[in-house]
């Protein structure tokens, strides 16, 4: 995949994606409008601003619903003891994402197309299904995040809001003829304008700085649910779609093929994601300690202690009352809409590269989009009809562990050029956790029991008519010495009574 190569082309109109098919050339993405955007040959800071896009178009990954939802729970449910995964997922993902921008930098090529090049057929194809369904899973929290905004906005049922999303991505998609930059500028200030309420409201919640700092830089896994949620909350942060669509989005830039010119590329890229993760990484910060602080506010009122104990999306515009007032319920929708807008156009495009990198097959984008839209409204719609927005809620946080598992097999083909001392380490590693993950299921599923456990009779009467029937009275009649002195329920039984 080479994009605009001779130096005389770039005066014309191209094309701003390129896939090679056969002995021509057709547009990745249709667009014909579209110039490439042409990096001049010369050594200056000033061209940092040619390479700035494609990292604020895959930090949009990082501020969608998903992220959004994982975000509140973790604040609500435990506080700031979880923020050390998002700084730990940050750094991972600055690694990672720089990595995949390197890679098409460097070969012209992105991460699928090299799958394919790289990979026997049977393997290719299992990557690729296994790189679809993480774009279902993506696409889930961006369905039920549109719902849940159009249940804000204008008070329409969480499922008829996830049947309706089909048709808001069409539209979406219908005003990308007036150029996708200008409408990724738009979505993205309608969701940092959210992004400044929560800066703004942190203000107001006073978070304990010294609690914040020991959760960014103090592991901890406490209470129910900890585990869960800290596997939703990295897998919502490193999307493994995110590598296939930024070593993707870098060849709509022409370098200069030179090697200078591939450093520069390659550190400005760097620099660029920074700073996009950088405000990514701020705004999942202010989402739980916002989150964390007001929901164990010890003057919350008893309306609002109800949402904390199963705060989702649809609950969440009262974190923002102090800023925003009356209007914290739509304001957080437009946002919440935009996020998940904005983030349905990067799935969007990420489908498009792994069709195409894969299977070399190409599909208009309305197409593609509605197909994996379908296939995220199916379960959306069914866990929205079931629970309502608590079960909506609760499959985005499925959605996002899913993403977790999957990360390793878009992770594993981005670091194959590594050395093979490094392949062997990390092979015995991965190998050996799996292994000691295995034997310990199939030991808790195999072993025999040491002895037969007698069940307790539910009352003290069966438990005397048992006693007699089996000629033994200590079964189930003596107390427990440990616990006959803690303060447990008691429960009224038939000789009670009498």
């Amino acid at each position: 995949m080479v994009v605009g190569t001779s130096a005389s082309s770039s005066a014309s109109p191209r094309p701003q994606f390129i896939a090679s098919t056969g002995n021509t050339n057709t547009p990745l993405i249709g667009n014909s409008d579209v110039e490439q955007v042409v990096v001049p040959d010369r050594t200056s800071w000033k061209n940092l601003f040619s390479y700035m896009g494609p990292g604020f178009l895959v930090s949009i990954a990082y501020i969608d619903p998903g992220n959004f939802e994982t975000d509140l729970q973790s604040g609500a449910q435990h506080k700031y003891e979880l923020l050390w995964i998002i700084l730990l997922a940050s750094s991972a993902a600055l690694l990672i994402q720089s990595m995949a921008a390197n890679l098409g930098v460097v070969t012209g090529k992105h991460l699928a197309e090299h799958c394919r090049n790289e990979y026997p057929s049977a393997t290719n194809f299992i990557l690729w299904f296994i790189a679809e369904i993480a774009i279902v899973a993506c696409d889930i929290p961006e369905v039920i995040g549109t719902a849940f905004a159009l249940n804000m906005l204008f008070n329409i049922p969480v499922w008829i809001g996830v049947l309706l999303t089909g048709l808001s991505t069409l539209i979406l998609l219908a005003l990308q003829q007036y150029g996708v930059r200008k409408l990724e500028f738009l979505i993205a200030f309608l969701v940092f304008t959210i992004a400044a309420c929560f800066f703004a409201e942190l203000g107001y919640a006073k978070p304990v700085a010294k609690e914040v700092l020991k959760g960014l830089f103090v592991p901890e896994l406490k209470g129910s649910g900890a585990t869960g949620l800290a596997i939703s909350l990295l897998g919502a942060m490193v999307m493994p779609h995110n590598l296939f669509l930024h070593s993707a989005l870098v060849l709509s830039r022409k370098i200069p093929r030179s090697v200078r010119g591939i450093k520069e590329a390659c550190r400005f890229y760097l620099i660029e994601s920074a700073f996009a993760l950088m405000v990514a990484f701020l705004i999942n910060v202010s989402v739980i300690s916002v989150s964390g602080a007001v929901c164990n506010s010890s003057n919350l009122n008893a309306e609002d202690q109800m949402s904390c104990q199963d705060l989702d999306l649809n609950k969440a515009s009262f974190l923002l009352r102090n800023v925003l007032g009356k209007w914290s319920s739509k304001l957080f929708g437009v946002a919440l809409l935009a996020s998940g807008q904005s983030s349905t156009i990067t799935g969007t495009y990420a489908g498009q590269y792994v069709m195409q990198g894969f299977l070399d097959l190409r599909l208009e984008p309305w197409i593609r989009n509605m197909l994996t839209r379908c296939l995220a409204i199916v379960p959306s719609l069914i866990v929205a009809v079931i629970g309502g927005s608590a079960g909506a809620g609760k499959l985005i946080i499925i959605a996002s562990m899913i993403l977790s598992f999957e990360l390793p097999f878009a992770l594993i083909p981005l670091l194959n050029h590594i050395q093979v001392v490094g392949k062997v380490f990390l092979g015995i590693l991965g190998f050996s956790g799996m292994a000691v993950y295995l034997v310990g299921i199939a030991y808790l599923v195999l072993r025999k029991n040491n002895k037969a456990t007698n069940l307790l009779a539910l009352t003290a009467l069966e438990s005397r008519q048992t006693a007699n029937e089996q000629g033994n009275a200590s079964i189930g009649s003596l107390p427990r010495e440990d616990i006959v002195s803690m303060q447990l329920p008691q429960r009224t039984s038939a000789v009670d009574l009498d």
